[in-house]
C-alpha cells in the first residue's frame, strides 16, 4: 500500500471573529507515513486543525496543503471523532455503507475482523461496549480507504484497560495501512505510545511551543521509554506543573 500524504499547513488566522485569533502564522510541515501527536490544552485549537485539514473547517486563512492538494480538494480522510457518533437505527455493516455504500460484505467482513469485531456485522450500536463501539468507529474511518487518518481524542471517556486494548489496535492499524495520521489528544501518554512525533500547542493564538521527534519505534518503546517521553511532554505543556 502506498505511503500517505505529505501534509503542509500555513494557517494565518480562523475568520472566527475572534480577538485574538485562535491561529497566526502557524506553519507545521508533516511527511508521508508520519504518526503525529498534536497536545495541548482545551480549546487551544487541536479539533479545529483537524477540521481544517479534512476540509470541511472553511473558516481560516493560509494554505493547507494534503499531498500536494488544497484539504478541499484532497481524497476524504478517515475520520474519528471524540464519541463514536454510531448511527443507533442502522447495524454495524449498514454504520459502514453509511458512508461507504460501496462496500461488499466481503469487505466489511474484513473491515471488522481487522479492527476486532468479526462476525459483527448485524449487531446493534447499543450492544456494543463502549469499546467495541470505538473499533466499529475505527473501521469505519477505514471504510474509505483513506491515505489520511485523523484522530480526535480516541481514547476519551474509556478504562485504562480498554485504552491500553485499542491503543494496541491502533499500532497494528498504523503498520497495515501505512497512512499519514493526526492524532489529537490532551494526554502526553497517547503519544508516547502511538506517534512518531509530538507538536506541543501552547497559548492565544496557538503557537507550536514544542515540536519533538519520538526516539524508539512506535510500539517497541519499554515502559520506561514511554514514562520519560509522557513526563517530557507533560512538562511542555505545563512546565509550572512540572516544577512544582
Amino acid at each position: 500500500m502506498a505511503q500517505g500524504p505529505d501534509l503542509s499547513l500555513k494557517i494565518d488566522g480562523p475568520a472566527f471573529g475572534s480577538d485574538p485569533p485562535l491561529f497566526s502564522d502557524l506553519r507545521l510541515h508533516v511527511p508521508g507515513g508520519q504518526v503525529l501527536a498534536l497536545i495541548g490544552p482545551s480549546g487551544i485549537g487541536k479539533t479545529t486543525l483537524l477540521r481544517i485539514l479534512s476540509g470541511v473547517e472553511r473558516r481560516w486563512q493560509g494554505k493547507v496543503l494534503v499531498g500536494g492538494k488544497p484539504a478541499a480538494r484532497a481524497p476524504m480522510p478517515g475520520y474519528l471523532f471524540q464519541d463514536a457518533r454510531l448511527l443507533p437505527w442502522l447495524s454495524a455493516e449498514d454504520n459502514l455503507r453509511a458512508v461507504a455504500p460501496e462496500l461488499t460484505d466481503a469487505r466489511i467482513a474484513e473491515l471488522l475482523r481487522e479492527v476486532g469485531l468479526g462476525g459483527q456485522q448485524k449487531s446493534w450500536p447499543h450492544a456494543l461496549s463502549g469499546g467495541m463501539q470505538r473499533r466499529l468507529a475505527l473501521a469505519r474511518a477505514l471504510s474509505v480507504h483513506p491515505s489520511l487518518l485523523l484522530l480526535d481524542e480516541p481514547f476519551v471517556s474509556l478504562d485504562r484497560a480498554m485504552v491500553r486494548d485499542l491503543q494496541a489496535l491502533f499500532l497494528k492499524v498504523f503498520a497495515n495501512f501505512e497512512t499519514t495520521v493526526v492524532m489529537v489528544s490532551h494526554d502526553p501518554e497517547d503519544a508516547a505510545r502511538l506517534a512518531d512525533r509530538a507538536v506541543v500547542l501552547l497559548g492565544r493564538p496557538a503557537q507550536i511551543a514544542a515540536d519533538v521527534l519520538l526516539l524508539g519505534r512506535r510500539g517497541n518503546r519499554s515502559v520506561a521509554e514511554i514514562d520519560r517521553i509522557a513526563a517530557d511532554l507533560a512538562a511542555a505543556v505545563d512546565p509550572i506543573g512540572a516544577v512544582a
